[in-house]
Formats: C-alpha cells, structure tokens, sequence
C-alpha cells in the first residue's frame, strides 16, 4: 500500500503505472491483430480472437491490482455472484466520472465477457486504437442521421441491418455489451439544464439501448442494471488515481430481458411508448436506490465499515 504517500504523488505513479501497462498491452495487441486482418480464416481469427482476449483481460487484472496496491479504496459490492463468464449480457449503468469504466472492469473481470462498448463505424479508421477495436471485436454500428434519411428515404433501416451483419458473430461469442443510457456523464448542469426529473440522475434515452438490443438480434440473454455510489463525493479519475476517493459502493441487479420489451422501437409506436416507460421504471428504481445509498453514508469516510475487494478483482 502506498496510501501514506501525498494524494499527487500517489496519482503521479499510478497514472505512470496505468500508461506502461496500456503501452505494454497495445505492443502485444498491435502485431496479432494485424495477423487477425491478413489472414481471413475463421479458426485463425478465432484462436487470435481468444488470445486478445486475454491479453485485454490482463490490462484490466494489473489495472485492478495497481488500483488496490497504491490506494485504500473500501469497495462495497452486491450482486455479481450470480454472473456466469459464458452467457450474453446487456450491461446499464449510471455515467458520473470517467472512473465507472475501470469499475465495472474491475468487479465483472472473470465474471462476465469482456465489456465492450457500440462504436460508430468511423471510429475503426482511429489510428492503432481502430484495428485494436476490430480485432477485440467491438462492434461497430452504422447509424444515419433524420436528415440524412429525409433526403435518402430508401436508406431507412438500413444502418440497423448493417449493424445486424456486424454482430453475427456474437451468436456463438459470447458478449457483454456496455451501454450507458444517460448518453454523457451527470453534471449538475446537464442536469438542470434537462430539468431532470430525477434527483442523482439525467433522463434516460431509450433509443440507445433501442438500437443495441435490436441490433443484437435477440443473442442478448441478460439485463445487467448497475447502480454506482461514490458516497463521499469524490468520484473524478484523477480523484481515483490519487486515492481520493474513499468507498466505491455498486449494486448490481440481473434481470432477464423479457419479450415484450423486444420489437421494434423505430417503427412500432405503440411498442416506442411502452419501451421508454420500462426504461424510465428503471430510472425511478435506480434513483431511488442512490439516494438511499448516499444517505446511508452521509457521515464522511470514517462511517464506512466494510473494507472489502471487488470480487471480480482477486486473482
């Protein structure tokens, strides 16, 4: 532990740590994934596919363990037991710092799939980090614009249909697809400018995760509904690189994801109107839940009483 170190210092070492582990993964990643794209065999691009996943895996591993060897962070995490690493997962979460990312790394490492995030289709084009994308299997969506569609009507549907093709490989890969449903990171102004009915949180936007589950095509077995508290207020990345931040608390909830919330968002107004009411029932649960988790600890750090590692993060 280097906990008795000033905050800076700590942050200084930990992001120096945090860069050498990325740089050291992005060397190994790099050279298999260009032979991921040279060679067009399935089982070759299998065996590279599982050989990154490792390699990714680990970045999160020593991620995780620099996190618990500079800083004293309390974690106080329910409901990842039930997890299982071979299914297929939708994964929601509050957004409020740059931090809930190596959080849920960190608790679902070994749990669930690799987290992976929707990326536009431009974005493969990003130097190095755009074939590091493709070869961990990111998937990548096509999406068009009203305006465009209103000039190019006959292109209607079409940007979901490419995504679909996209993500067939995913019905044999098991997948854990990230989507954060505020769309940005709270901020107080975000918040008041939305006139957010909700008290810790911005209003929801069903489209998104519309288009995810759609696009998925059914493959995705589980709602995963995260739910993350930063009690005493820190909660910036450089707040957790310095050590900061002083208890991390997450509630997970799994829930199947039942029929009637699949169909089609776009073009069904009837099915729209009933989707967006199942994701804002979600919204009212989960700030409630914040709002009881943050009262529950508004003495300051010495409240907390438990002084436990995230789960996913042994080994």
């Amino acid at each position: 532990m280097l906990s008795f170190l000033p905050a800076t210092m700590r942050g200084c070492i930990h992001c120096i740590l945090l860069g050498l582990n990325t740089l050291v993964v992005f060397s190994l990643l790099v050279p298999i994934s260009i032979l991921k794209l040279i060679i067009p065999i399935d089982a070759w691009r299998t065996f590279c596919a599982v050989i990154l996943k490792y390699i990714a895996s680990g970045w999160v591993a020593v991620n995780a363990f620099n996190g618990r060897f500079i800083n004293n962070i309390k974690w106080d995490v329910q409901g990842v037991d039930s997890l299982k690493s071979k299914d297929w997962y939708l994964v929601i979460s509050n957004h409020q710092s740059w931090t809930d990312i190596l959080v849920l790394q960190t608790i679902f490492s070994r749990r669930i799939p690799f987290l992976k995030f929707f990326l536009k289709k431009e974005l493969i084009w990003v130097p190095v980090m755009g074939i590091a994308w493709w070869a961990l299997d990111f998937p990548f969506m096509k999406r068009y614009s009203k305006a465009f569609l209103k000039k190019n009507p006959h292109l209607e549907g079409k940007d979901l249909e490419t995504t679909q093709k996209a993500c067939e490989k995913f019905k044999k890969m098991p997948v854990s697809i990230v989507n954060y449903v505020e769309g940005t990171r709270f901020t107080q102004e975000k918040h008041d400018r939305q006139n957010s009915p909700f008290k810790h949180l911005l209003k929801p936007k069903a489209g998104g995760i519309a288009f995810v589950m759609a696009a998925m095509g059914g493959q995705l077995h589980s709602l995963v509904n995260v739910t993350i508290a930063y009690p005493y207020g820190d909660k910036s990345f450089w707040d957790y690189l310095c050590g900061r931040i002083a208890k991390i608390t997450v509630r997970v909830e799994t829930l199947p994801i039942a029929e009637e919330v699949q169909g089609d968002y776009f073009k069904d107004e009837l099915f729209r109107t009933r989707f967006q009411k199942w994701v804002n029932d979600l919204w009212v649960e989960k700030d409630a839940l914040l709002d009881d988790l943050l009262s529950q600890e508004g003495k300051g750090p010495e409240a907390a009483d438990t002084n436990e590692e995230p789960a996913a993060a042994a080994g």
